[in-house]
C-alpha cells in the first residue's frame, strides 16, 4: 500500500465520522479495549493530559502541548478533525506523523482492524499511541472526540483531566439536557486524577463536585482563580493579556498570538492545568509558559480559530459550529463592527440547523454553501431555512464557488466570514 491507498482504506472501509456521522459512532469501548491489547496497550507507555469539553477543546489542547514543548518536553498531540490532512491528527512537538507510519501501521494491522471492525476513530487512536509509544514520547495531549466518557480515547489514566464547558452539541449521543451532556464529558475523570473545570455553569457544576468527589478527584474551577484583562488594538491587529490569579498579577502576555474573545476563556483553562502539573513536579518556568502561548502557531499548526487569512478585504475564518461557538463568532463580528460583512455559510445536517439561523446577524449577505462530504447540509435548503429566519443570500454549488463569489462582491473596507462548519473552513484552508 502507499500513502494514497492507505488514506482510501481508512476513509472509506472504515466508518468515518466526520463523513457520515451517526453511524460511524460506537457507544461503548469493547473495541477500543481489543485493539489496546492488539498493540500491547501503547499508551501505558507516556504521560497524558486528557481533554474534553463542547467548545475550546481544540486551542486549549494545542496551547497546553506548546507550553510542554517549549518546557522541554517531547510532546505528543492528538486532536480531531483535521482540516487538510489526516497526519494533522498527530504530532510530535509539532510535527506531523509520517506518512510511511501511517503507511506501515496500517499494512501490519489491518487484517485484525477489519476482523475487529473499528471505525475510523479507533483506528486513529490506535495509530496515535503506538507512535507516541514508538517515539518515546514525554508526555501526550489528548483531546476527546466526541463526548467523553465512552470516547475511544477515555482508556487512558492521564496526569490531569480538562473540561473546557458545557453546551449543546451532539444531543442525539450525549442527552438532550445540560446536565446530562455533563455526565457524560464528566466521564474522563479518573480515580484520584486532578480535574479543572475551564467555566464555571450554574446547570452543571453540581455534576462535576459530586463525579469528582465520588472518585476522589481534586477538582479545580479555572475561571475561579484566574481572570484575564486585555488590550487590543484591531487596526494593528494585536492583543495583550493580562492573567490575574487570586487577584494578583500572575503573567503578562504582551503578544497574545490568537484572536477571538472566547480564547480568554481557554487561557485561563490552560494556565490553571500548567499550575496542577506544576503541582505534580513538573518544571514549567513563567518563560515557558510565555512563550508557549506566544508560539503556539509555530509550535503546534494551530489553525481555523478566528484565523485572519487575508486584509483589504479583511477574510476571517472560524470553525466554530454549535449555538454557543457560533453566539462567540457573532459577538467578535459585532466588535468589528464591518462597513458590510460577506457571510460564507454551510452547515453539517445533524447539528441544530435553526438554533444557530436564529442568532446570524440578518444585515449580512450569505453565500450558502456544502462542504463537500455527505454529513453535508445541502445549500438549497440551507438557504431555505435561512429565509425563515431573515437571512438573504443565495446558495452555490461548492465552498469555493461561494467562497470567490463573496470576494468578488466585497470592497477593501468590508469584512468576508467563513464558517458555520469546521469542513468549510478547511476547504477554505
Amino acid at each position: 500500500m502507499n500513502y494514497a491507498e492507505t488514506l482510501e482504506f481508512l476513509y472509506d472501509k472504515l466508518p468515518m465520522y466526520q463523513r457520515i456521522g451517526g453511524a460511524a459512532y460506537k457507544a461503548d469501548l469493547g473495541n477500543t479495549f481489543a485493539l489496546c491489547n492488539l498493540l500491547e496497550n501503547p499508551h501505558d507507555s507516556f504521560k497524558t493530559i486528557h481533554v474534553a469539553g463542547t467548545n475550546g477543546k481544540g486551542s486549549t489542547s494545542h496551547l497546553i502541548a506548546s507550553i510542554l514543548q517549549e518546557a522541554g518536553f517531547k510532546t505528543g498531540l492528538y486532536t480531531s478533525p483535521h482540516y487538510k490532512d489526516f497526519r494533522e491528527r498527530i504530532r510530535i512537538n509539532g510535527k506531523m506523523i509520517p506518512e510511511e507510519t501511517v503507511t506501515c501501521f496500517i499494512e501490519k494491522w489491518k487484517d485484525e482492524f477489519e476482523k475487529i471492525g473499528l471505525s475510523f476513530f479507533e483506528m486513529t487512536v490506535g495509530l496515535a499511541f503506538d507512535y507516541f509509544r514508538n517515539e518515546n514520547t514525554d508526555i501526550a495531549v489528548i483531546e476527546v472526540g466526541l463526548g467523553g466518557r465512552l470516547d475511544s480515547t477515555n482508556v487512558i489514566h492521564p496526569l490531569v483531566s480538562v473540561i473546557t464547558n458545557i453546551g449543546w452539541d451532539h444531543m442525539r449521543f450525549l442527552g438532550n439536557t445540560l446536565s446530562e451532556i455533563a455526565f457524560e464529558k464528566a466521564g474522563i475523570i479518573k480515580h484520584g486524577v486532578p480535574v479543572v473545570i475551564g467555566e464555571t455553569q450554574t446547570e452543571v457544576k453540581q455534576v462535576f463536585e459530586s463525579t469528582a468527589a465520588s472518585r476522589h478527584s481534586p477538582i479545580i474551577f479555572a475561571d475561579r482563580h484566574f481572570i484575564v484583562q486585555s488590550e487590543t488594538n484591531y487596526e494593528e491587529d494585536t492583543k495583550s493579556l493580562t492573567l490575574v490569579h487570586d487577584e494578583t498579577n500572575f503573567l503578562d502576555i504582551p503578544d497574545f498570538p490568537l484572536n477571538g474573545t472566547y480564547q480568554r476563556k481557554n487561557i485561563v483553562t490552560v494556565v490553571q492545568t500548567i499550575q496542577v502539573l506544576r503541582e505534580q513536579g513538573y518544571t514549567i518556568t513563567d518563560e515557558d509558559l510565555l512563550k508557549g502561548i506566544e508560539n503556539v502557531i509555530q509550535n503546534t499548526g494551530m489553525q481555523g480559530r478566528w484565523q485572519i487569512l487575508a486584509h483589504k478585504p479583511l477574510v476571517i475564518c472560524d470553525s466554530g459550529h454549535n449555538v454557543d461557538g457560533i453566539r462567540e463568532v457573532v459577538r467578535n463580528l459585532e466588535i468589528l463592527k464591518p462597513k458590510k460583512l460577506h457571510f460564507v455559510f454551510g452547515m453539517v445536517n445533524d447539528k441544530d440547523i435553526n438554533g444557530v439561523l436564529e442568532i446570524l446577524p440578518k444585515e449580512a449577505t450569505y453565500y450558502f454553501c456544502k462542504a463537500n462530504i455527505p454529513r453535508g447540509l445541502d445549500a438549497g435548503i440551507l438557504a431555505g431555512q435561512a429565509a425563515s429566519y431573515g437571512l438573504n443570500g443565495k446558495a452555490f454549488h461548492s465552498v469555493i464557488a461561494a467562497y470567490h463569489k463573496a470576494l468578488s462582491e466585497s470592497t477593501i473596507d468590508e469584512v468576508v466570514f467563513v464558517g458555520g462548519s469546521i469542513f468549510v473552513v478547511g476547504e477554505i484552508l
